[in-house]
């Protein structure tokens, strides 16, 4: 039997138990709304938060959520079989974070067709034909490291992009805006490499980071695109005895690239908000259900966090936030 199989067993056990026939009801008598919040990964921190924003929005819309995706976020099979399996249960609604563009058109087509409303979060896909999609203006995002990139490198040097995997739209869109400001912006910084990827883990970013930073030893500058991409850079520019001295910038937020940054060894981390993404999916998605309006697409917050601001309380908020009160 498939990994993935084994591991959906006793979670679609405990969901077919809350399944919309048999949920918990209401004090008016009526049967809790079911939806299903499925991530890309479940590893990194940037999803914890998303599942502690859905389950926020949950506890205040009195609707049940069922959290279930795939470990890595380069398991297709798994995230499609777990979209397929929502849709067998047929629950009220599902919020998706595909981890693919392409792959997962047809199982979110599947799941309108049957009469299932599904909004996406964080990445898009290659169609229209979903409720209504709830993600960071990531294009935007590419562009705001771009433009703290070229300032702290003062706007001349060699840098590089360090892609994050084939695939992934939010990723992708990003590295565009990043390219697009760098060619219009910063035409004497030089991009020595723009076409390797990290992977999905962080292991195969750091890889991927020692191979760059072996074959281009001068590098003055970089951008990584996502947390893992930048983690496994970190540690690379850590082993190699070049942290702080490479200007770098980040994408998203953690632990170990906060540490990083007080340390000096980052010089800006863009920072999407994705607790207020899960709730805004988890809300949106009732309002779906409910036949009440919603916008087509929803932008969430985005600020460039730097070692001049990241103790402002409004970063630190972002940065942190309460996870322990909603994720028990």
């Amino acid at each position: 039997m498939k990994r993935w199989l084994i591991l959906l067993a006793p979670v679609l056990l405990c969901v077919l138990g809350c399944s919309p026939r048999a949920a918990d009801e209401t004090a008016a008598g009526e049967k809790k709304l079911q939806l299903a919040v499925i991530p890309k990964g479940t590893t990194h921190i940037f999803w914890k938060s998303i599942h502690g924003g859905a389950a926020k929005a949950a506890a205040e819309l009195d609707v049940e959520i069922t959290w279930l995706g795939p470990e890595k976020e380069d398991d297709r099979d798994m995230q499609i079989q777990v979209v397929q399996n929502f849709i067998s249960l047929k629950m009220d609604a599902i919020v998706l974070a595909p981890l693919d563009d392409t792959a997962l058109v047809r199982p979110v087509k599947d799941a309108q067709a049957r009469g299932i409303p599904v909004v996406i979060i964080d990445s898009g896909l290659n169609t229209d034909e979903y409720a209504s999609f709830v993600a960071t203006d990531n294009k935007e995002g590419g562009r705001m490291g771009a433009r703290r990139l070229g300032a702290v490198m003062e706007g001349k040097g060699k840098a590089l992009l360090l892609r994050y995997q084939v695939g992934s739209a939010s990723t992708t869109n990003r590295e565009e805006g990043f390219l697009e400001v760098m060619a219009q912006d910063f035409p004497d910084i030089e991009l020595v490499s723009t076409n390797q990827y990290a992977g999905a883990t962080k292991e195969t970013a750091l890889q991927a980071s020692q191979n760059l930073l072996n074959k281009y030893p001068e590098i003055q500058g970089i951008f990584c695109p996502n947390e893992s991409a930048a983690f496994g850079m970190l540690r690379a520019l850590k082993n190699s005895g070049k942290a702080g001295a490479v200007k770098f910038v980040g994408f998203d937020t953690s632990e170990g690239l906060i540490a990083g940054m007080r340390d000096g060894e980052i010089h800006g981390l863009v920072s999407q908000d994705p607790f207020d993404m899960g709730y805004l999916g988890v809300k949106t998605a009732v309002s779906v259900i409910k036949g009440q309006p919603v916008e087509k697409r929803i932008p969430t917050r985005l600020a460039m966090i730097t070692p001049d601001n990241m103790d402002d309380p409004e970063m630190v908020e972002l940065m942190n936030p309460d996870l322990d009160r909603w994720l028990k």
